[in-house]
């Protein structure tokens, strides 16, 4: 029964100690085996680092805590352009269209949890961290994957009107 809908999304419980439904979210996409207390563990501690840095660091316009600093990350890492192959004529164009709310979340998502795992030899909560800390300052290996997808569709603009 492929493509049924489900009730995810309403049976989704926000996380305990920020009382957060995309952070609880977050907090799933970051498990791994079923180990939900491990990924809670990973998320809390990396936003108890970015607290630290906050008292640290008073630049204007920062946001206050570090709850502000993980949704500025995930709204800055969201792209709002991708594109996606299409078949016309017997040749493959690389169409640009626009994300879907759902879709931007996940691919946020996706892009910081893989930055902080590709990096090696440190600990997962530092790592996570300074991933959310330089996405929300629009930097780092997240926003670089995005900026790139926003470019191949600046690129491919051309075929823009193949998509329907």
């Amino acid at each position: 029964m492929a493509g049924r809908i489900t009730a995810s999304e309403s049976q989704l419980r926000p996380d305990p100690r920020f009382n957060d439904k995309v952070l609880a979210k977050f907090i799933n996409c970051v498990m791994q085996d079923g180990k939900k207390s491990v990924a809670q563990r990973v998320i809390y501690n990396s936003l108890d680092e970015i607290e630290e840095r906050l008292k640290k660091n008073t630049e204007e316009g920062a946001p206050e805590n570090a709850l502000g600093v993980f949704h500025q990350a995930i709204s800055n890492v969201k792209p709002y352009v991708e594109v996606r192959s299409k078949r016309i004529g017997g040749a493959n164009y690389q169409v640009p269209l626009p994300v879907k709310a759902g879709r931007q979340q996940s691919l946020a998502f996706r892009w910081i949890i893989s930055a902080a795992r590709s990096e090696k030899g440190r600990p997962m909560h530092l790592k996570m961290a300074d991933e959310l800390w330089a996405a929300a300052r629009g930097e780092g290996k997240a926003m670089n994957t995005r900026d790139q997808t926003h470019r191949m569709a600046e690129a491919n603009k051309a075929f823009a009107h193949f998509a329907k």
